[in-house]
Order: C-alpha cells, then structure tokens, then sequence
C-alpha cells in the first residue's frame, strides 16, 4: 500500500507541475499532506514536517546567503569582466553560448556545490540569453546536466555517500569512473553544441562590431527566426538588436523589444551605482577564499555563506541604508528560494515519515529477476537513474545501495563496482525536485521548474547512459 502510495504521489506531483496546475511550492506541501492522510498517518503529519524541517534548515539557511552573497558580487561588478569576455569569445554565436553554458557549468562545480554553480552561471550567462532571445530552458538543462556530472567529485557528495555506506575509500570509487565520466561530461558538451546550432537557426546570430562598446547586430542565418522550436524552447524572432521575446516558459512577460531592453543587460549597466571597481580585487579574493574555504571544509557551508555575506555587504557598502536597500533588491530571490526548500521539506518528511521511501526501494530490489544477480551493477546503475531523481542522495545511497550491494555480492559482484554504478543517475538527480539548488536555477533563470523538468529530464537520462555505456565498455562496472 505504501510502494503504491509513494509512487502515486510522486506521480502527481510531477503532472501537475509540469501541467502548471500547481505552482512548485503549493504541490509540495498540499500533495504529500494529502497522500499523508491517505496512508492512515494524517495525525503523525506535524512531526514528519518539522523532521523534513529539521533536515533541510541548514540547505535554506546555506541558500539564503549564498543568494545575497552572490547577488551582492553581481552588483559590484565582479563577473561584468567574465559575461563581457564569454560575449567577446562566443562572438554571440548562439552556439557557442550555449557550448560556453556547458563549459562555464562544468569548470565552476570544481566547488562541489551545486547552488553556487548554478548562481555563477545563470549570473553570466543570462544577460546573453535574454539579449539574444535563446530559450532559458537550454540554458537551465544545460547547467544542470553538467553539474550533475560533476556532481560525483569525491567533495561533491554521492561518491562520499557511497564510500561511507559501504565502507570503501572514495578514490578506489571515483579515479576509475573517470574515464566514463568524462565520456559523459563529452556528451554534455556534444548536446550544448546540437542545442546551440537548433538556437542559432531559430534566431540567427549576433555579430559584434569592432568598437567593443557598441551595440551588437542580429544578422539572421538559416531559416528558422522566428519560427516555434520543440521541447519548451522559445518562440523568437530575429528582427534586430535586443528585440527578440523571452524564452517560452520563462516566467519573464513576453513583451518584446522592450521586456529584454528592461532586463536584457540590467546586470551589465555600465554606469549602475552599485558597482565598487576599486574592491574588484578584494571581492574577487573574497571569493576565491571562500570557495576554498568550502572545498576544504574549514567551517559548515552555512556559516561561511553566512560569514561572506555579512563581509561583502560590510566593505562594499559601508552605509546602513545601502546595506538594506541590496538586501532588500534580493529578497525575492532568498525568498522564493527558502520557501521552496522549506515546502520540500514537506514532501520529504512525508516520503520518509510514512515508510513510503523504504517500501519503494524495497519493492524495486525486489523486482530484480534472480537470472540478474551476476549483472547487479548494471541494475545498480539503470536504478540510480529514477532511485536518485525520486530520492534524496541520502535516502538513494545509506538506504538502497547496501542491500544493492549485499545481493551483488551474492552473485560475486564487488561492492566497488556496485558504488560506482551508482553514480550514473547524478546527471538527472541534480534536475529532482527534491534537490535544492534546481529551485536556484529555475529562480534566477525565471523558468517554470515545470518547463526545465520536462525540457531536461530526457537529455540527462541519455547522459546517464552514456555514462553507464561507457563505464561497462572500459571494464570499470
């Protein structure tokens, strides 16, 4: 009843997200209270919440004042150098934006945190998607499928999950996936490049001028300006500089030229007041020194974000009124985060809560055919795809992988390659709902987490099994 439960849940979730019949945040506290009572457990439901809560506190205070420490160094002007240098290079080619999205995605989870790569990248690169009239939704399954990718670096969590559920090193896990992850991260940037020439065909090509401050010009090529692109990408026409419409889906209003002239370059404004030149070199500092604070885990994420925050405001804005008024142009983004996170904590206290999360797993490993025993890390491997995207990392590797594991072992399959199988799903997992920093990434990129989920999720399904591909063809699963 519960494995039935569970999955119905999950279900409906999912359809009416991507339905937009409920907003994220109203479907992940309304749904799981619903199926709560369903389970006979609607008197328990309090304590699953605040469980859930409990949980997840120290991931929305993380996000809270990663956003403000982040949206701070947008304002001074630390990444202009990087969007006008990523502009320069991908000479507005459509292409290769969308390659640069993929590229710049993958380089910054060298961090290991995935709701600072998310912040860096959109911070970037959204300015040249809004001016070009690219699909936001390529740029959102883009940057989610290559961080997941990244995401198996041994301080990026699953490949330390996987070492302490088993009890095995984390290198003797992650060196020899190399290779195959680097297949998959290929892959990655193979389908940015796809997706790049079927943008540069729908909306033509941005060519800059020689004075580096003048304004661009859309030269239209192919065929395809103006015309409608599947898979929730944008509907734009390349009829001049700026005035193509935002991506469909975008949450941004489609009203034309003037929609992208109020927002296309609003990070970029040359004169804006908030830019701190003389500090450019201390807030880069900054933040290269607390990102590697983070990397060698000299204090929680949390407290650092928090730290950084707190700093950058202090030095760059000395005067009360301008400390409120940065924090207050971020609110909504803190906001909307935080509540997402916190409305997640519904959803997953009552997964956990009920038993539902066990009784799927459970009725899964039980699936396996006896003929598979002998082939377990591949079935290891194809059920980390849906296990990780309808599960927590926690839940996927302390909870699953064990018994995973224990029946591989049955059949002589090493529990090393039963940990490295289950990195496979981590492409998809970064784009579950019950990961946090995607709500980073939808939120900044102004996507409808229902257009990212449904754009996204086939792509880095595929990635995952490039990655399970290759890992079987070098001999490491």
């Amino acid at each position: 009843m519960l494995t039935f439960l569970g999955f119905a849940m999950i279900a409906t979730f999912l359809v009416l997200i991507m339905l937009k019949k409920m907003s994220p945040i109203a479907a992940l506290v309304l749904i799981p209270a619903l199926f709560c009572v369903f389970a006979g457990k609607g008197a328990h439901l309090g304590d699953y919440v605040i469980d859930g809560v409990g949980k997840l506190a120290p991931t929305a205070a993380m996000l809270m004042f990663a956003i403000v420490y982040f949206g701070v160094m947008i304002d001074v002007g630390l990444f202009d150098p990087i969007v006008k240098g990523i502009l320069r290079f991908c000479k507005a080619d459509p292409m290769r934006v969308v390659v640069g999205t993929a590229v710049l995605a993958a380089i910054v989870s060298l961090d290991g945190d995935g709701s600072t790569t998310f912040m860096i990248t959109v911070s970037a690169m959204y300015p040249l998607y809004k001016r070009l009239g690219l699909s936001l939704v390529v740029m959102t399954g883009v940057a989610a499928t290559a961080n997941g990718v990244m995401n198996t670096l041994p301080w990026g969590g699953p490949t330390a999950r996987a070492a302490t559920a088993l009890k095995l090193d984390a290198a003797d896990i992650f060196v020899p996936m190399i290779p195959a992850l680097a297949v998959g991260l290929l892959s990655v940037f193979v389908l940015a490049y796809v997706l790049g020439l079927r943008e540069r065909r729908r909306v033509g090509t941005l060519v800059l001028p020689s004075g580096a401050d003048e304004e661009p010009e859309l030269v239209t090529v192919g065929t395809g300006a103006g015309a409608a692109a599947g898979d929730g990408t944008a509907v734009a026409t390349a009829a001049g500089a700026g005035t193509a419409g935002p991506a469909a889906g975008s949450g941004a209003p489609a009203s034309g030229g003037d929609a992208v002239e109020e927002e296309g370059f609003q990070g970029l404004d040359p004169q804006r007041a908030t830019l701190r030149p003389r500090l450019y070199w201390f807030n880069a500092g900054l933040t290269v020194a607390l990102l590697t604070a983070m990397i060698m885990e000299l204090l929680p994420i949390p407290v650092l974000f928090l730290l950084g925050a707190a700093l950058a405001l202090t030095v760059n804005f000395p005067h009360m009124p301008d400390q409120k008024a940065r924090i207050a142009a971020h609110a909504d983004n803190v906001l909307n985060v935080a509540g997402m996170v916190f409305a997640a904590a519904v959803f997953t206290g009552v997964l956990s809560g009920t038993g539902m999360v066990k009784h799927m797993a459970d009725w899964l490993v039980g699936a396996i055919p006896e003929g598979m025993g002998p082939h377990m890390a591949l079935v290891t491997g194809l059920l980390s795809l849906p296990l990780t995207y309808f599960m927590s990392n926690d839940g996927f590797y302390f909870g699953v992988l064990p018994v995973l594991a224990e029946a591989g072992a049955a059949h002589g399959v090493s529990p090393l390659e039963i940990a490295r199988a289950s990195l496979v799903g981590q492409a998809l997992h970064m784009s579950s709902p019950l990961v946090p920093a995607v709500y980073v990434l939808v939120g900044m990129a102004k996507v409808e987490f229902g257009d990212h989920t449904r754009f996204t999720v086939k792509w880095a399904a595929l990635t995952c099994l490039v990655v399970l591909a290759a890992g079987m063809v070098f001999g490491i699963i």
